[in-house]
């Protein structure tokens, strides 16, 4: 029977994300001089970027809007590539890092994705946090397998200033010469699991790629950076939705201001669809970025003059599945390894009735069944789950345990911990700052109010039926993620680990068998969050 004794209680409304105003505009800037492949005439270059693909390699059913229309899918998101191709004469295709995570992905290392980006002609492509979820020395075998160009201007290997990969590249079409850095920020650093990267270590974003553009400037027209920053985005399927839910992007206005040069700034990381793009006050770099998942597919018209960028356009295209036919060389390379993921799924294990969302910054009905999961499990009185590390709904059809993977597809384990209650109280608090999302619990209850400062928040914690005690010790069930101090949870770095035990996939798996769809269904359709009130001003 699923354990109810797991609430979040709001007492007041959650704080609405802040973000620079994102305003359409036409830049009218110069950097230095421009090479000499120039011509005078005034010409157009596009530029079309994606962002936070995570693998969606198949459409997506968009829940959110009337009748709930398909978006993306690789073969559609092709086709709205091609169209632009075939229209207009220089066409530049870039990614700015995390292609990796999903089912398929963890199915073949993330083999599938390179793929997809060949049959694509991605033309460079940024490393993300994720693109080391199979380990720094898997991606180095990835990187191989492609013909475009893979940039981390800022990753060297540990105590050398030897880079891990390709700091940036010189692009020629049509006479037009585009210089593009890649480079990962702090926080999505942070988000890399840290037994994957002990050869590797990650410098400060300005100060690796200030010489860079420096040393692009006289060459190219363009300079583009790829950056993988900001703060992590919402892991909610529907948060194109809602703006509330939506990041800053305030790291990649602090990069344009802070290295004068870059003409084009196109961010990943935070999913921050900037739907026209923003133009830094200073330096007139433009910054853009799409909400991920392939649903957009960002598109940038820079015209020259000279060799200089004069003025710009831009917008996010909605990538109606339906109203394109699907590339089908991209398609054959989807269908392919689709297969392969198939066929390790497994029979059904339940079918739903209703779809078991994933709910970013509240409590979810999935991160309840995840949390309920391990606690079963390990029978600790506490689980906790980043939202973090739900990376899919389960859908209303047959669930398999590929669906499982899916929703938990990094290969974690199951830790058990004991904490002590001032520990798990800070844990909880951590969570109510909401900056990587509301902590996932079972086996508590807890009541909070987002009016206090952060570190503050708690208004009660019920462990069980009784009240948290600070001294007394706790048994914490949690994923190996968060046990080895990810998403900046420090504080398990300082518990004592009892045991390392099975994979969170399967646990849930087992769990789902266990208990049965009518167990875990929520009894009317669960609406995630739609209005989020500031906290209460004295």
């Amino acid at each position: 029977m699923i354990q109810t004794r797991r609430r979040f209680l709001v007492c007041v409304g959650l704080a609405a994300a802040c973000a620079p105003t994102v305003g359409a505009g036409w830049a009218r800037h110069a950097h230095g001089s421009s090479p000499q492949v120039s011509a005078a005439a005034a010409r157009e270059v596009v530029i079309l970027y994606t962002n936070d693909f995570h693998a969606t390699i198949e459409p997506i059913a968009a829940y959110w809007l009337p009748n709930q229309p398909r978006l993306g899918g690789a073969a559609a998101l092709a086709a709205y590539v091609n169209r632009f191709r075939a229209a207009n004469d220089t066409v530049f295709l870039f990614d700015s890092g995390d292609m990796f995570t999903g089912l398929v992905s963890q199915a073949t290392k993330g083999e599938a994705l390179m793929e997809m980006m060949r049959a694509m002609r991605y033309d460079a492509m940024a490393i993300g946090n994720h693109e080391f979820d199979y380990g720094s020395t898997n991606f180095e075998r990835q990187m191989a397998r492609v013909p475009m160009p893979v940039l981390g201007a800022n990753i060297f290997y540990k105590g050398t200033k030897h880079r891990y990969s390709r700091p940036y590249v010189i692009l020629e079409r049509n006479g037009v010469r585009v210089g593009v850095i890649g480079v990962i920020g702090g926080d999505a650093k942070t988000a890399v699991l840290a037994e994957g990267v002990t050869d590797l270590e990650f410098d400060d974003p300005a100060t690796a790629i200030a010489p860079l553009v420096q040393e692009l400037r006289p060459q190219a027209e363009i300079v583009v950076v790829l950056a993988h920053q900001g703060k992590t985005g919402p892991q909610q399927t529907d948060a194109e939705a809602h703006r509330e839910l939506q990041r800053d992007f305030d790291e990649d206005v602090r990069l344009a201001g802070a290295v004068p040069g870059i003409d084009v700034l196109i961010g990943g990381h935070a999913h921050r669809g900037i739907e026209r793009p923003f133009v830094h006050p200073q330096t007139g770099t433009v910054i853009v970025q799409t909400y991920g998942y392939g649903t957009r597919l960002g598109v940038l018209r820079l015209q020259l003059r000279d060799g200089r960028l004069t003025s710009h356009a831009g917008e996010l295209v909605t990538t109606w599945t339906a109203r394109v036919t699907p590339d089908p060389d991209v398609a054959r390379v989807v269908e392919r390894y689709r297969q392969q993921a198939v066929g390790a799924s497994g029979a059904p294990i339940m079918t739903l009735s209703r779809r078991l969302y994933r709910v970013y910054s509240a409590e979810s009905p999935l991160g309840n069944v995840v949390a309920d999961a391990m606690r079963d499990a390990t029978r600790a009185e506490v689980a906790l789950q980043n939202p973090g590390g739900l990376r899919a709904d389960l859908p209303d059809e047959p669930i398999t345990a590929g669906h499982v993977r899916a929703v938990v597809p990094f290969g974690n384990t199951v830790d058990i911990f004991r904490m002590t209650g001032a520990q798990l109280a800070e844990v909880l608090e951590q969570g109510l700052t909401l900056d990587r999302g509301l902590m996932q619990v079972s086996g508590l209850r807890v009541e909070f109010d987002l009016s206090r400062p952060p570190g503050s928040r708690i208004v009660q914690v019920v462990v069980g039926e009784a009240a948290l005690a600070s001294d007394r010790v706790y048994t914490v069930a949690t994923n190996s993620f968060l046990g080895q101090g990810g998403d900046l949870y420090t504080t398990f770095t300082r518990a004592t680990r009892i045991s390392s035990g099975p994979p969170l996939a399967d646990v849930v798996t087992q769990y789902l068998k266990k208990v049965g769809a009518t167990a875990i269904e929520p009894s009317s359709p669960f609406v995630p969050m739609r209005l989020l009130s500031k906290p209460a001003r004295p």
